[in-house]
């Protein structure tokens, strides 16, 4: 029996309206993983950015899991889901059998069942991931496979907007401060 769909129309709607309309990364995440959460009847959702100098996948946003399930430690890239280098998305159907976690006992103490992983990639590179947490074995339509991808999309168009702002800024607040010293040493 083929996966019901979950991932409307007007569900997709409202995650484009939070990315567009939301004045900081933290809030954007926050409030697109509290959205899945509620509209998906998942555990928990977890978006994360990819650190290049360790290349850890560091929390950008969560809901739905506790702190300790956050603090467990390092979400290293290579090993936190060990097919998800590869850039595709993955899906850990049963998390409580899976050879494929970096942290299977704490994701058993979590109580989660499965595990999408959808890679956000700009420019063919990875720069963070989308997970959701089921508390049970979960399967997925493809069409709501298709949908997340789409969002993991939009997040990485997200993301570097939100640095490439966050560079501006520097860039102005320097050219300020250059300019304001190179006039009152006149």
């Amino acid at each position: 029996m083929a996966a019901k769909c979950k991932i409307t129309v007007d569900l997709f709607k409202a995650l484009n309206r939070i990315v567009t309309k939301s004045e900081s990364l933290e809030t954007m995440g926050s409030h697109i993983t509290q959205l899945l959460v509620g509209a998906l009847g998942i555990k928990g959702s977890c978006i994360f950015a990819l650190n290049p100098d360790t290349r850890e996948l560091e929390v950008l946003a969560s809901f739905g899991l506790s702190p300790c399930f956050i603090n467990k430690g390092p979400v290293f890239f290579r090993r936190s889901i060990r097919s998800a280098v590869k850039g595709k998305p993955v899906i850990v159907k049963n998390a409580r059998t899976s050879k494929e976690l970096q942290y299977p006992d704490e994701t058993k103490k979590e109580g989660i069942g499965a595990i999408v992983h959808l890679p956000v990639i700009f420019s063919g590179k990875i720069i963070g991931a989308l997970r959701l947490y089921h508390s049970k074995p979960w399967s997925l339509s493809a069409q709501d496979l298709e949908a997340l991808e789409l969002l993991a999309d939009t997040l990485a168009l997200a993301m570097m907007y939100s640095r490439l702002l966050s560079a501006l800024r520097i860039i102005r607040e320097t050219v300020a401060d250059v300019h304001s010293i190179w006039f009152e040493s006149r």
